[in-house]
């Protein structure tokens, strides 16, 4: 997601830059901090039968109001980010979690201001715009609803081990990714940012986030989908 600019929110321009997916620029203005597991396996565990260890995907944002050419947050190389996505997601199933930014009921402090530049964000939780793009609908695992940039909260953190990595993978580097890469670092789990596999408001924005982001080596790497899919 995206903070406000003079184009949508966070999200803009381009994409992709060092091989990294396409841009996409998530612009929503997240809440403060609510964030619900909805739908589809919610109560999946790591562990169950499984290596606990064994590293947790989770795709951030990859929604209609990213996706669709008429949206005001409409990211112009969405497109170019769904097949990396995907091989990520088939390659980690059941281990996935689909994430979504969606606007609070009643912005509080500083959001205010920023749902105040994106009135239309002020939409259910059920409305079209937030729901998964329609090549991720179908998909069987639990979705994580938040209203805030960061994604890491408690129940993406009953997901991951703390022995286990996070993969991250969507939309935008430059915001929600990073911050959802940062506040997991902070709780001290292993990260894996797939530079090709999240897009950034634009090319240049998308490169400055991954450099930010390998300066939280060793808890932060950033990878390929080459180096994540042949490990």
């Amino acid at each position: 997601m995206t903070g406000p600019a003079a184009s949508a929110p966070g999200r803009g321009s381009a994409g992709p830059a060092e091989g990294s997916a396409p841009g996409q620029a998530e612009g929503r203005a997240p809440g403060q901090g609510e964030g619900r597991a909805r739908g589809q396996g919610e109560g999946r565990a790591p562990g169950q039968g499984e290596d606990p260890a064994a590293p947790w995907l989770a795709v951030i944002d990859m929604q209609c109001v990213f996706g669709d050419a008429d949206s005001a947050w409409f990211a112009p190389r969405f497109a170019e980010i769904v097949s990396p996505v995907r091989a990520l997601v088939d390659a980690f199933r059941p281990r996935v979690t689909f994430t979504r930014f969606i606007a609070p009921q009643a912005p509080a402090g500083a959001w205010k201001l920023y749902y105040d530049l994106w009135p239309f964000a002020l939409q259910p939780s059920g409305a079209r715009i937030y729901d998964l793009a329609d090549e991720f609908a179908g998909e069987p695992g639990p979705t994580l609803d938040a209203t805030t940039f960061s994604k890491w909260n408690p129940e993406l953190s009953a997901l991951v081990s703390p022995s286990g990595r996070l993969v991250l993978a969507g939309v935008s580097t430059d915001c929600c990714v990073l911050s959802t890469a940062v506040a997991a670092a902070d709780a001290g789990v292993a990260v894996q940012v797939v530079a090709d596999a999240c897009a950034g408001v634009t090319d240049e924005s998308h490169a400055q986030a991954l450099g930010i982001l390998r300066l939280y080596a060793p808890l932060i790497e950033v990878v390929s989908l080459a180096d994540v899919l042949g490990q």
